[in-house]
């Protein structure tokens, strides 16, 4: 295994072990002065001939390639831009319009719940008996009879971590004559994944979390090479058009993955992002995957021997794991908020889940360690118990 430690590559505030990469990636070093040339010497001088010059309209397919590369997609199948929920919404749109004899959208209740808005949408929209079909995860796979038009599902649980089997799952959705959507939000940068040999016909995900693309990084959105030139994107929008510089008023879908754009795509984000990816120059997402399961099994042993009021709410088998380790506590938002204030920082998730990411980027055997100190402190001294750590804030 080589080693993938970069944490001289990213901004770490001095004091603060970051166990939440899986909500919100930290800002790599090279960011800043990117994004200021982008404003500077881009925007500032080019104005509107940086579409041009600066390659702005390019970056959608280029940042895509990349992305592309660590979730195993060819090259020219994945494009970036707009939020998570309208790719999710252009890939179900797309799968349900390659199955127009069938009318239910499959789903489980483990899955992020704006996936699943989204698809109460569409289906209301839609309506003629349209459905969305949500089971308990372990259920799925006995759920997908002859009726499904879309299997979706999540591939990593974003409370638990517990992983579907992609290939398992794709197959038997195609056995059954179902086009598979999978979202990648808590997959990619964070585990192996191998979109062309899954065979799935869609994916999604964000950039805001393993890929540290900054706070409302563009989604991106992959469709199997070939279906890219007949799969109907639903929303048609403008930089979806073969040729939007015409400025024809019908629509007209551009060439293969392109005519999954939708909308201008933000530039200053885009860069951030752009830059971002060059953190992964050089790594390998199988020793990624294997430091990071290092660090997890690392953490559950100290924390369960330090710690054994807390409940492991992740699988214990690191296999069927993503790269988040998630525990039980009754009071564990106020003891997330206190274990934060001291310096470890790790998110809640309703009703009882106190969730630790782990991006070996960033982090290694000594952070894990002290953060268990830190963890086992709150707890044994019971300092969550203090009435400010248990006002709600808004983002939790």
């Amino acid at each position: 295994m080589t080693n993938v430690v970069r944490k001289e590559q990213f901004i770490l505030p001095e004091g603060v072990i970051y166990l939440d990469g899986n909500s919100l990636g930290p800002m790599p070093k090279s960011v800043p002065a990117r994004l200021a040339n982008v404003m500077n010497e881009e925007w500032a001088q080019m104005l509107i001939g940086g579409w041009n010059k600066a390659g702005w309209m390019a970056q959608p397919s280029e940042v895509g390639n990349s992305v592309g590369r660590l979730v195993g997609a060819a090259a020219g199948s994945v494009v970036m831009g707009d939020t998570l929920s309208v790719k999710v919404y252009q890939a179900l749109a797309a799968g349900i319009k390659m199955r127009p004899e069938r009318r239910v959208i499959l789903s489980d209740t483990g899955n992020f719940p704006s996936d699943l808005y989204m698809a109460e949408g569409l289906v209301g929209l839609l309506g003629q008996g349209y459905e969305l079909r949500t089971v308990a995860p372990e259920e799925v796979a006995k759920s997908i009879t002859d009726d499904i038009a879309v299997v979706m599902l999540t591939q990593v649980d974003y409370r638990s971590g517990r992983v579907h089997d992609m290939p398992a799952m794709t197959k038997l959705a195609h056995d059954a004559g179902a086009v598979m959507v999978w979202d990648l939000a808590h997959s990619a940068g964070a585990i192996p994944v191998d979109l062309a040999a899954s065979n799935c016909e869609f994916a999604v995900g964000c950039t805001y979390k393993y890929l540290n693309g900054g706070p409302g990084a563009p989604a991106f959105i992959y469709v199997r090479p070939d279906l890219a030139d007949t799969a109907e994107p639903a929303l048609s929008g403008w930089l979806g058009h073969a040729n939007p510089f015409d400025f024809d008023l019908h629509y007209t879908p551009g060439k293969g993955i392109e005519r999954m754009r939708v909308g201008t795509p933000p530039v200053l984000q885009m860069a951030a992002l752009e830059e971002a990816m060059k953190v992964w120059d050089g790594v390998d997402m199988a020793d990624v995957r294997q430091a990071s399961i290092a660090l997890q099994e690392q953490f559950i042993e100290e924390v369960e021997q330090a710690v054994p009021e807390l409940e492991l709410a992740s699988p214990r088998d690191s296999s069927t794991r993503g790269s988040q380790v998630s525990f039980r506590f009754e009071h564990g938002y106020a003891a997330m908020q206190a274990v934060i204030e001291r310096g470890v920082v790790g998110d809640f998730r309703a009703p009882d889940i106190m969730r630790f990411g782990f991006t070996p980027l960033y982090l290694d055997s000594g952070d894990v360690s002290a953060a268990v100190a830190v963890i086992k402190d709150v707890m044994t001294n019971a300092l969550w118990d203090d009435p400010k750590y248990k006002v709600r804030s808004r983002v939790t």
